[in-house]
């Protein structure tokens, strides 16, 4: 039973075998280790070598691997899609490109602060996260933008990229693993995997990266590392890893104490046994000797003196300033032509200024201004491009506008179609999992796809602190027909919840179409696992926290498509409309505020058509909030009665992109946000309303 496990390549793992393979081990003829054990029984030791030998190059050189078909078919063609190794190569054994993959707020920015800060590279003496630079991650406590860094640890230069840990921003994790050799999977040792975890990893094994495991958080008194590490092993089985790929490294570690080690009764001290793991483990890049230069861009950023800077990993030759290069597309068509203005590296969190860039090594070439993400930046004599990672489809759509209320232009600089259709290309550019194109019948307006509420929330702030005016539809799910059949996006939902409040949970999730698939009790908790169409969570956070005095956690990742479920009734709630323009009064106010919840304050400005307040029906009302008391001359020792009003439910992006309808738009400006009617008139509101009955959603 050893020799068998030995040949499957689970070597020490073997105690994380899921229970019933522990106990008898069968193997189907379709299951993964049966494959495994099929193809190695034949095959020599020399497979299981990480760094193989090839019998006609040098003892560093790497045999090939053929992925799959080439991407060019012409002879002689190099780069094959998928593929990591190519016809004839080396490694560059002075590098480590290696990127920190995990779940939302399981540890990665953290972790990566303190390898920068015990390998010298900065100094770190508070516990602001460094690599969260963008004002909106300081904000909100996230990463958003996937960032490189890059540290020396003894004769080693590790390149650390730092990837976002939420659905929303999976496409950020995929292109940049492409210029990654391994990647360092980060599990929280008391959640365990969780939905991104899963997602992260998938794309890291396609794509043939060797991952070494932390269990992060083990300072915590609720670690449950030893069901945690056969989860984890669980996961890498049903993910279909490669046998190299489970015979994965483990370490236990505290990111915010700072110690990472290999054994749970080592001393806890330093990460000195994460650093010397990333090395021995992770292969070095692997290069194509005597090719001039190639490059992939994979993030951009902007200076104010270089302008564009793109970084990417170098795949073959050397780059200098001065020298003349090429861009091209993903089908290889020129993009522009120019050169290298500086090459440029990072040491720590600064950036310094190259003399060369070399083979293996990540840096950013400036000089290109019209060079985005996935172009290829080759030398003049190089005509195919590289492949770029495929990226998973979007699953959200909303349509931007310019802003039409009555209250249009007196926030915002920017308000014209011109500007907003200028500023929504320009994020393709970085972008890459998001799509723009003109919004059907709609005049001057576009629909933008992208992986989530969350993904177009943190777009349309940026947008409206850059000074911009715009209308933004109701996110709609994004359908497509199959063999004349209307299909939907369906997603994993995986809710964590006290268990006081798990029987509402799940009475919300079969309103929504939902299917239980998992439930787990432990500690008070409960964690459900639902398959759940798309659109059923739009929305769905917020009452989510409501229901739940804020204790639930909600984790979502895209499963597939699937047959159409059918209407969702019942889902939301009528609106207060304003049928007159002026300004907001307490007197009004109060007579309202029995009628559902309010969204504005007195003396708020509001125009006739504008949403004011969700009404406690499932019906739309229209009112007057600028009615002021009738006054008279007639005098009284009576005062005039106290006036006394609730809390308002003040607007933010998200509760708007929550709470919009299909015939709302949200207005978006520097200083306000605002819920409207598409048509503000109530009379023209109620002719359109019988003119169209429901009809099923838009086919993409």
């Amino acid at each position: 039973m050893q020799a068998l496990r030995r040949v499957c390549g689970v070597g020490h793992h073997a105690s994380r075998l899921p229970r019933v393979q522990q106990a008898v081990m069968p193997l189907s003829s379709g299951s993964s280790l049966a494959r495994s054990f099929s193809t190695l029984r034949s095959s020599s030791a020399s497979s299981r070598n990480p760094y193989p030998s090839s019998s006609s190059s040098s003892s560093v050189a790497t045999s090939v691997r053929a992925a799959s078909s080439p991407i060019v078919n012409s002879p002689g063609s190099i780069f094959t899609r998928y593929s990591r190794t190519y016809a004839t190569q080396t490694v560059a054994s002075k590098y480590r490109n290696v990127a920190i993959i995990a779940h939302v707020d399981h540890g990665k920015t953290s972790l990566v602060d303190q390898l920068l800060k015990q390998s010298g590279s900065i100094k770190l003496e508070s516990n602001e996260r460094v690599m969260d630079s963008n004002q909106l991650e300081k904000e909100r406590g996230i990463t958003i933008l996937a960032k490189c860094t890059s540290l020396q640890w003894g004769d080693h230069q590790l390149n650390i990229v730092d990837t976002p840990g939420h659905g929303d921003f999976g496409g950020e994790v995929e292109r940049v693993l492409g210029m990654v050799d391994g990647v360092v999977l980060l599990v929280d040792a008391t959640e365990g995997p969780m939905a991104q975890t899963k997602f992260v990893l998938s794309k890291a094994l396609k794509a043939g990266l060797k991952p070494v495991v932390v269990l992060n958080k083990m300072d915590r008194n609720t670690i449950r590392s030893d069901e945690v590490e056969n989860e984890i092993f669980d996961l890498f089985a049903a993910l279909e890893a490669s046998d190299a790929q489970l015979d994965y490294p483990t370490l236990y570690a505290s990111a915010r104490e700072g110690w990472a080690i290999r054994g749970k009764t080592d001393e806890r001290k330093g990460m000195n046994a994460l650093f010397d793991t990333i090395i021995s483990y992770v292969p070095p890049p692997t290069i194509v000797p005597g090719r001039p230069f190639t490059m992939l861009a994979t993030t951009l950023e902007s200076d104010p003196f270089l302008g564009r800077i793109v970084t990417g990993k170098v795949y073959s030759g050397t780059v200098k300033a001065g020298m003349p290069l090429k861009v091209l597309d993903r089908e290889g068509k020129m993009v522009e032509e120019g050169k290298v203005i500086k090459v440029l590296g990072r040491r720590g969190m600064d950036k310094v200024v190259l003399e060369e860039g070399t083979a293996g090594d990540i840096v950013g070439i400036a000089g290109f201004g019209k060079s985005f993400v996935t172009n290829s930046l080759v030398a003049p004599d190089i005509t195919e491009a590289i492949p770029a990672q495929p990226i998973d489809p979007p699953v959200l759509a909303m349509t931007f506008s310019v802003n039409t209320s009555p209250l249009a232009g007196k926030e915002g600089s920017q308000v014209t179609s011109t500007k907003l259709k200028a500023r929504l290309y320009k994020e393709l550019e970085s972008n890459v999992s998001m799509t723009v194109e003109p919004a059907r019948g709609q005049g001057e307006a576009f629909e933008v796809k992208g992986r989530g509420e969350l993904q177009m929330g943190i777009l349309i702030e940026n947008m409206r602190r850059e000074g911009f005016e715009m209308s933004v539809s109701q996110p709609r799910v994004v359908f497509k027909k199959e063999d004349r059949e209307l299909m939907e996006p369906i997603e994993e939902v995986t809710i964590d919840v006290d268990q006081e409040f798990s029987g509402g949970v799940m009475q919300k999730m079969m309103k929504r179409k939902a299917d239980i698939i998992d439930m787990k009790q432990s500690a008070g908790k409960s964690r459900l696992v639902f398959r759940c169409p798309s659109r059923g969570l739009i929305g769905f956070r917020a009452e989510l926290i409501n229901d739940t005095r804020g204790t639930a956690v909600l984790n979502h990742l895209f499963s597939g498509y699937e047959p159409y479920k059918g209407q969702m009734e019942g889902l939301s709630k009528g609106a207060i409309v304003s049928l007159e323009s002026g300004l907001a009064t307490a007197y009004a106010l109060e007579t309202l505020q029995d009628r559902g919840v309010l969204f504005i304050t007195p003396q708020t400005k509001v125009y006739q058509g504008m949403v004011i307040g969700e009404h406690s029906r499932d019906n739309d009302i229209d009112v007057n909030p600028a009615k002021s008391k009738a006054l008279s001359n007639v005098r009284t020792v009576m005062k005039d009665d106290f006036i006394k009003l609730n809390a308002p439910r003040l607007i933010s992006l998200e509760t708007a992109i929550a709470a919009v309808k299909e015939d709302e738009l949200i207005e978006v400006t520097p200083l306000s946000i605002r819920l409207r009617k598409r048509e503000v008139d109530p009379g023209a509101r109620a002719r359109q309303k019988k003119k169209n009955p429901d009809a099923l959603p838009d086919i993409d």
